[in-house]
Order: C-alpha cells, then sequence, then structure tokens
C-alpha cells in the first residue's frame, strides 16, 4: 500500500508538503524544530486536519479536502508511536498491547499481544509494568501497540530519542529487523542525521513547512539542490565561487574560488561565468603527508592553518582555516592515528586537496525550491 500524501496551509503551521512512501520503504523525515515534521505525522494519522490536501493509501481515501472526506482516526489503520511512548501506566505491557485489539475476544486479544510482544523480542515481560520496564523496552511495547491495529501506515515520531545511546543503537538493530517482517509504509521522524543515513531507503528535508528535496541519504548529502539543504544535512563546508569552464568527456571543468583554480569533475547544466555555490565534504579532503608527497597530492591542493583539532575516540575532527583573502575554514575528520602520525596542532601548517570528484555545484543562494517527494 502506497501512501500518497499532499499538505497545504499557512495556520496555525504553515504547511507545503509533498510525500510518498512505498511499502516496506522506510521514509525519515528530517528538518529543524518547528519545520512541520510531527505536524505531518499527525494530519496522516487525522490527529490534525490541514485546510487543504490528499492523503490517500492505495485505494483509501482517508482525506481529500476538496471532497470534504476527512476520515477519523480510527478508521485510517496507522499506527503511531510518540516520542513519550504515551502508554498507561496502570496496565500491563500485554494490556497495553491489546487496547486497539477490542474487536476481538478478550483471550484472542491476549494471544494476539502476545505474539506482538515476542516480535519485538519483549517475551517474558507481558505482566510488567510500564514502570518497570527501561526505556528501550517501553518503546517496543509502543511499537508492539502500534502493529496491533494491523496498520497498513507505522509513523514513527523520535522513538529513541529518550533513550541511552548503547539502547539506541539495539533499536535501531530491532527496527531493521523488524522491516523485513513488516512490508508496510513507514515514516520516522528524526533530528539524528546519522540515524536517517543508517536506517532510511529515502529522505525528505523539511524546512518552515516544505518539503524541499528527496532521494537516497547518500545521494541527498553529497549532492543537495541548494546551499540551504546541504546546511540542513550537516554539511559546513559550502562556499562560492565562479564557473571558468564546464567539464567535458575529456577534461574536467575549471572553477574559480578566491583566485585559486579548481578542478570539478562534473559541473551539470552551469556555463562558463556563472556564480556557483560549491560543497566539499569531509571525506573528499585529503590531508597531503609531510614529508611523503603522493600522486594524488597535486589535485586542488589548498593551503591552511589547523584552527581547531578535536580528538573523537578513532576519528579526529579538523578545521583548517585557508591561506588568502578568503579565511574560509574547512571542516573534515580523520583516523586519530593519522592526526597524531602526521604530528598536526592547532596553529600548524597544512595543505589539503579538495578531490574534483566530490565537489558538487549549486546556485549560489539559499532560494528554497519546492520538491515533490
Amino acid at each position: 500500500m502506497t501512501l500518497r500524501v499532499a499538505l497545504e496551509q499557512t495556520v496555525p503551521v504553515a504547511l507545503n508538503v509533498q510525500l510518498t512512501c512505498a511499502p516496506g520503504e522506510l521514509l525519515a523525515l528530517i528538518g529543524p524544530s518547528g519545520s512541520g515534521k510531527t505536524s505531518v505525522l499527525r494530519a496522516i494519522a487525522g490527529l490534525s486536519m490541514p485546510l487543504r490536501g490528499r492523503i490517500a493509501c492505495n485505494s483509501e481515501t482517508w482525506f481529500d479536502a476538496a471532497m470534504g472526506i476527512a476520515r477519523p482516526p480510527q478508521a485510517r489503520r496507522v499506527g503511531l508511536v510518540f516520542q513519550d511512548y504515551a502508554l498507561m501506566p496502570h496496565l500491563t505491557a500485554l494490556d497495553n498491547v491489546a487496547l486497539p485489539l477490542g474487536g476481538l475476544t478478550k483471550p484472542a486479544a491476549r494471544a494476539r499481544a502476545a505474539e506482538l510482544l515476542t516480535l519485538v523480542n519483549l517475551e517474558g515481560l507481558e505482566a510488567r509494568r510500564p514502570q518497570q520496564l527501561s526505556g528501550g523496552q517501553r518503546q517496543r511495547v509502543a511499537i508492539a501497540r502500534a502493529l496491533a491495529r494491523d496498520p497498513a501506515v507505522l509513523l514513527l515520531d523520535e522513538p529513541f530519542s529518550a533513550v541511552d545511546q548503547m539502547t539506541r543503537e539495539r533499536l535501531k538493530r530491532e527496527l531493521v529487523a523488524l522491516r523485513a517482517r513488516v512490508t508496510i509504509p513507514i515514516i520516522l521522524v528524526t533530528h539524528d542525521l546519522d540515524e536517517a543515513m543508517a536506517l532510511a531507503d529515502r529522505v525528505a528535508i523539511m524546512h518552515r513547512g516544505l518539503t524541499l528535496q528527496s532521494g537516497a541519504p547518500k545521494d541527498v548529502r553529497l549532492r543537495p539542490d541548494s546551499p540551504t539543504i546541504a546546511r540542513l544535512m550537516g554539511q559546513t563546508n559550502v562556499l562560492n565561487g565562479r564557473l571558468e569552464a564546464p567539464a567535458t568527456a575529456e577534461q574536467p571543468g575549471r572553477l574559480d574560488f578566491d583566485g585559486m583554480k579548481l578542478e570539478v569533475a562534473v559541473t551539470g547544466g552551469y556555463q562558463a561565468g556563472d556564480a556557483v555555490a560549491w560543497l566539499i565534504p569531509s571525506e573528499f579532503i585529503v590531508l597531503h603527508r609531510r614529508g611523503r608527497p603522493s600522486q594524488g597530492d597535486r589535485e586542488n591542493p589548498l593551503a591552511g592553518i589547523v584552527q581547531a583539532l578535536t580528538a573523537l575516540g578513532e576519528q579526529t575532527a579538523v578545521g583548517v582555516r585557508l591561506t588568502g583573502a578568503s579565511g574560509h575554514v574547512l571542516n573534515f575528520r580523520m583516523p586519530t592515528h593519522a592526526a597524531r602520525r602526521n604530528d598536526l596542532a592547532v596553529g600548524a601548517e597544512v595543505t589539503l586537496s579538495a578531490l574534483g570528484q566530490g565537489i558538487h555545484l549549486m546556485r549560489p543562494d539559499s532560494t528554497i525550491r519546492d520538491s515533490t517527494v
């Protein structure tokens, strides 16, 4: 059952949203607080009614403002897991899951609830109340209760935000396993970019109630449509320049950046003389090895001074302020052992290479462009 969502309103929360989510697909909604992510989930679930738009799941229309259709939540077959789980504190885990099964006899409802608790790896904990469960266990009870309705769509609103890091990683693995057994559209709202990159088949970027761009997580992160989207995807190395020559089949394009000439593997539809914004993701920045130059070091060399150096376990975050009029800072990560081997320290002079295959060109302003998902 493919879920199709088109919403538009100006109050109380501005929305101009277009989404699709296919059976078995997990779509992650990403964006800052106030971007409308939870409002979209509430509209799909029938907990709020947008002014205009349509929500349909396969052949069933759940909401159509023009036709006056607005099915109540209980008629939509939606499983919703709230951020705070919303479990009944006086009921056991089994009874919480059995709540939506009022159409069955009590023995049948309890048997089905027990099956669902087993599905989320909570067998043996049926008699415990929420206060006797860990945060991760409560979250799994909430998922089991959402699945009890035999939903056509599963909605997850920041489901891992209230648990510790170790529990979060375990729950992510369990969600991956659950997806193999539940082939319905799943929409995940998250602030965690790493979470979206690891779990989602597609991401949809939201900002100020708009859907800006959607696609495979890696594609959106490395090839965003605008500087705004790049920054929402956690990219910090967004700069301005001018294209001197577009790329051809025979040779790379040339980008002028504050007087420096950079090779660019792909220049899209941009022409010579166009002002562009350009992105260089962290993984396409290479630190030149001191005293051991390699052939690859000659590609797009940029000199600078280490401004920030933060060890993060096996990885070290490095910020290098470029030499010259621009004074821009490029941020990247590298293995901590390599940082030590190169004697990196704040104030050290270094040379980097911005690999041409990783440079992505965009329009130079932050104009938001609607994108149908």
